[in-house]
């Protein structure tokens, strides 16, 4: 089973980047999905998540109304549309995958991860 995101890089404030992150080895419907991110020396945080239909998205109060999470699960490629980025959106961002919905915004659940993709965010 491999997670592979892919799409970081660095940016300007107020730019926009798009993630993508390939599953193998798993049927992506199958599992709820979620991009998490970790700045240098803070917690990994929640950022968004969406269920394995596609049809309920979530967000985290940070990024509502900039970021955009999809997925093709025809493609087994899940996606964060990433707008108006600020500097405080710097991080490593992770796409993961669980089968365990009910606590969606909480690392723990979550059984597959990927490797991460870096996201900088400068002025």
């Amino acid at each position: 089973v491999q997670l592979q995101a892919f799409g970081g890089g660095l940016v300007q404030t107020g730019g926009s980047l798009r993630l993508s992150c390939a599953a193998s080895g798993l049927t992506l419907s199958s599992y709820g999905m979620g991009w998490f991110r970790q700045a240098p020396g803070k917690e990994r945080e929640f950022v968004a998540a969406i269920r394995r239909s596609g049809g309920s998205t979530y967000y985290a109060d940070s990024v509502k109304g900039r970021f955009s999470i999809s997925r093709d699960n025809a493609k087994n490629t899940l996606y964060l549309e990433m707008n108006s980025l600020k500097i405080e959106d710097t991080a490593v961002y992770y796409c993961a995958a669980t089968t365990l919905w009910s606590e969606y915004y909480s690392p723990r659940p979550y059984n597959y991860w990927g490797q991460g993709t870096l996201v900088t965010v400068s002025s």
